[in-house]
């Protein structure tokens, strides 16, 4: 018998969105990365959050947003903006009621995208 995804460790899309949900609310209320959402359209971030999260997870949805370097060249993210970044990813999980498990797996694919949004 087959493990589970990670997808379907998260409960799947509807429990992913509301965890992007989370994590958006989470950053505009996050005086340390707030000003990166001033005008941001949450509906649209809050989309591609939840289609990044499922497909890198195993989930069965494409992905639309453009690539992490993409999206992040010439913001120049600071290391304290990304770890505050992770600080609320970490609540909204707890929140969510997130296994440990599944957390640090979730954690883990976060931390290995830093290259591809800090300082660059």
């Amino acid at each position: 018998m087959s493990e589970s995804t990670l997808y379907e460790r998260l409960g799947g899309e509807e429990k992913i969105h509301a965890l992007a949900t989370t994590i958006f609310d989470k950053h505009t209320g996050n005086a340390a990365v707030s000003n990166r959402y001033v005008n941001s359209d949450r509906d649209d971030v809050i989309r591609l959050v939840t289609e990044f999260i499922c497909a890198g997870t195993g989930g069965p949805q494409t992905y639309t947003g453009r690539d992490m370097l993409a999206t992040h060249r010439g913001m120049n993210v600071s290391e304290e903006e990304f770890v505050a970044v992770l600080d609320d990813i970490v609540e909204a999980l707890n929140e969510h009621g997130v296994g440990r498990r599944e957390q640090e797996e979730l954690l883990m694919i976060s931390w290995s995208l830093k290259p591809e949004i800090v300082r660059v």
